[in-house]
């Protein structure tokens, strides 16, 4: 079988640092080409995962319409050019408007929050070719209002890229991994560690815009260098594995929705419990209680800091190689693509 699939055009596949869409793309290839399939990739021109066919996006910019245009066209050309018998798209839909009339089955792939506009005419001029997945069910319940038919598959880790530490120093720090903004808490984990008493590592890329300069610099900043709190700067998967590993627990008390983020079955992969908060598709990923704690405010997470030692590190482990592992997942996308195959077009919704 021959599956052609598409990647953002802004980071290439796989990405240096961070980029969720990229490394799933990434796992995805791996995955199906060990299996024996035939897969081609339209991606960053500087992607380097091993593919049967690559063809390099002209635009860069998602969000530009003369880009757009290009890629469009680019992907037209790319088909014609492989003859995939499945196009399975990271990227956008638009992208896909030559071909939605088309018999070849097609999916659609969402990482973020997809947008009832485009996906309702999409769903409307595909006639039945296109289906949906969502890296979460908060986000194929947001996307089943557009209509459609919507698969939830879980965004995936590569085990052997995290050492599972079964027991930390009693003593161990508290990390937050993400990118240093406001809906991502890290504000709120610097509050929680110090009332706790517990050091606190901070990682990830500060966001260079007017807002997210103030919030390192007033809420941030003032706090680094006292009562443990350190700021080691953005991470690499070598660093991210030994710093998620010595950690008692990854605190992200997110204020926001999040779709999927990748790095909570990061932590996991590493015994690493996880206290964030019940918005998104964290109640997908974490149980109360056995992978960690879901919190609602500071108070919460201080007590979920003080229970960290009742957890039991190999829950963490066998959740995310059961749920998140991916080899799980690629199996997921796997029989979704021989479900469409043998049933090309599917009845109108």
């Amino acid at each position: 079988m021959k599956i052609l699939l598409t990647a953002d055009p802004e980071l290439p596949v796989p990405p240096q640092l961070y980029g969720g869409i990229e490394r799933i793309v990434d796992l995805l290839i791996k995955g199906l080409r060990a299996h024996g399939y035939t897969v081609g990739l339209i991606a960053h021109p500087e992607s380097t995962v091993d593919v049967d066919a690559f063809f390099p996006w002209i635009g860069r910019r998602s969000q530009d319409k003369f880009d757009a245009l290009q890629n469009t066209f680019l992907l037209w050309s790319a088909v014609q050019k492989f003859q995939p018998d499945l196009i399975h798209s990271f990227s956008r839909i638009l992208y896909l408007l030559p071909l939605l009339g088309s018999r070849l089955p097609k999916i659609m792939s969402y990482q973020r929050n997809p947008s009832f506009y485009t996906t309702s005419w999409g769903n409307r001029l595909a006639k039945g070719s296109l289906v949906f997945t969502g890296c979460s069910e908060h986000i194929c319940q947001i996307g089943r209002t557009a209509g459609g038919i919507w698969h939830p598959i879980h965004n995936c880790v590569e085990l052997e890229k995290y050492t599972f530490q079964p027991t930390v120093a009693d003593d161990a720090p508290l990390v937050f991994l993400s990118r240093i903004e406001r809906i991502k808490g890290a504000h709120t984990a610097i509050a929680a560690a110090r009332q706790a008493g517990r050091r606190l590592l901070i990682a990830g890329n500060q966001v260079n815009t007017e807002e997210g300069n103030r919030y390192w610099q007033e809420e941030i900043a003032p706090h680094l260098g006292n009562a443990g709190i350190e700021y080691v700067g953005p991470v690499n998967d070598i660093q991210k594995n030994e710093l998620l590993g010595q950690a008692a627990a990854m605190i992200v008390p997110i204020e926001w929705d999040e779709p999927f983020g990748i790095v909570f079955a990061e932590a996991l992969a590493c015994g690493t419990p996880v206290i964030a908060c019940p918005r998104g598709a964290l109640p997908e990923i974490v149980r109360q209680g056995v992978d960690g704690f879901l919190v609602n405010n500071l108070t919460e997470a201080v007590d979920a800091i003080k229970q960290l030692p009742n957890l039991n590190r190999n829950h963490c482990r066998q959740r995310v190689e059961k749920k998140f592992s991916a080899e799980v997942v690629v199996n997921q996308y796997e029989q979704l693509y021989q479900n469409l195959i043998n049933r090309p077009i599917l009845a109108p919704v």
